[in-house]
């Protein structure tokens, strides 16, 4: 029951409550998740239940400005009102859509009725957009992510991503003794040129602005490709001068969310003229905002690279569709799907680090 693209439609809503459990304690500067709620919403045209499209909202714990304690209401509420409203029937108009009927202050469900109009707008087969990714099989390269906590856990985090052919590892910093973080990323460099294996570190804003100097001066040391967000968001003076001075490349990351307008985010990059930008549209407002960023970003000479955010394989699919839109040229941070005893299966795969489609594989019932 696909409807031509100059139509205007009215599409039914539903959503259910999943917790994803992590298959280990997952070490953040903010704390430790063991598990994360995500919200799956279901759009179906009325009359006809059989095509389904599928998105996911699932705002971070203490990171996304949506992640607030009535969360689940403003969902319903989103979700009942839905019924009611006419879609003009393109990824224009869907996109333009969500825009006008999720507020800015609703990020995760705002990319999570994108994720799932469009899927329906496909024909319900978890294609989100036209990309090489889910048509062509494309596989985009990620890196190996080594999640924070002792010396030991990490070390056994290096050593399997290394085993499984991962040419770009990250690893987030801050939580352990800085002394030891180094010693883990020495114990890369010893084995690995930077040619070999590229390195990234996430601070997640664990630095304070008068001790980050002398720190990315140590990192820079170990031949690193970049640092995210070294200290707290919000401190745009501070970060436009360690910008301009670091020996290590910057990466904005917690400094995007909450930024709404175009001018506003203009004037974010103009001040503090960062190396890259990370993009999670879970965090940021979903794929036509995440757009608005890469748009900027690129007319200013800022690199960038795609983020998941602790999706479910319903998110990180749609995540990578996006990304595959653009001509990828460094790994991105799409290997969140492997993190959890319960994710729903899907055909996403990682191979040799990187992510692929694979269509001989179905998705798992929601």
């Amino acid at each position: 029951m696909n409807k031509k693209p100059d139509n205007t439609v009215k599409v039914n809503a539903k959503y259910l409550r999943h917790t994803l459990d992590f298959k280990f304690d997952a070490g953040t500067s903010r704390g430790v998740l063991r598990t994360k709620d995500s919200f799956f919403i279901k759009v179906t045209f009325p009359g006809d239940s059989k095509m389904e499209g599928w998105g996911e909202a699932g705002p971070l714990p203490k990171l996304s400005i949506d992640d607030v304690p009535n969360f689940e209401n403003i969902l319903k509420a989103y979700v009942n009102g839905l019924s009611e409203k006419e879609i003009d029937w393109s990824e224009a108009g869907i996109l333009e859509f969500c825009k006008t009927y999720v507020m800015d202050a609703h990020p995760s469900i705002r990319f999570a009725f994108e994720m799932a109009l469009l899927d329906l707008f496909h024909g319900g087969k978890r294609q989100i957009l036209e990309n090489d990714f889910y048509r062509q099989h494309m596989p985009i390269p990620i890196n190996g992510l080594i999640w924070m906590g002792d010396e030991s856990f990490m070390l056994k985090q290096i050593e399997e991503k290394l085993e499984l052919g991962f040419s770009c590892i990250k690893m987030k910093i801050g939580a352990i003794d800085f002394k030891q973080e180094c010693r883990l990323l020495g114990f890369i460099r010893e084995r690995f040129t930077a040619e070999q294996i590229t390195l990234r570190v996430d601070a997640n804003g664990a630095f304070s602005p008068h001790e980050a100097m002398d720190k990315l001066e140590r990192l820079a040391e170990f031949d690193l490709h970049s640092i995210e967000q070294p200290i707290k968001a919000g401190q745009w003076d501070e970060l436009k001068r360690l910008c301009k001075e670091s020996p290590l490349d910057i990466a904005l990351d917690e400094e995007l969310i909450g930024i709404y307008a175009k001018e506003d985010r203009k004037k974010l990059l103009e001040h503090i003229n960062p190396q890259y930008i990370i993009l999670k549209p879970t965090l940021v407002g979903g794929i036509r905002d995440t757009r608005e960023w890469i748009w900027l970003a690129e007319n200013m000479g800022v690199g960038w690279w795609m983020t998941s955010a602790l999706e479910s394989n319903i998110g990180l699919n749609a995540i990578s569709q996006l990304t595959a839109s653009y001509d990828i040229y460094m790994p991105q941070g799409l290997g969140t799907g492997q993190l959890y005893k319960n994710n729903v299966a899907s055909p996403l795969e990682i191979v040799s680090g990187n992510i692929l489609y694979n269509p001989s594989t179905d998705w798992g019932k929601i």
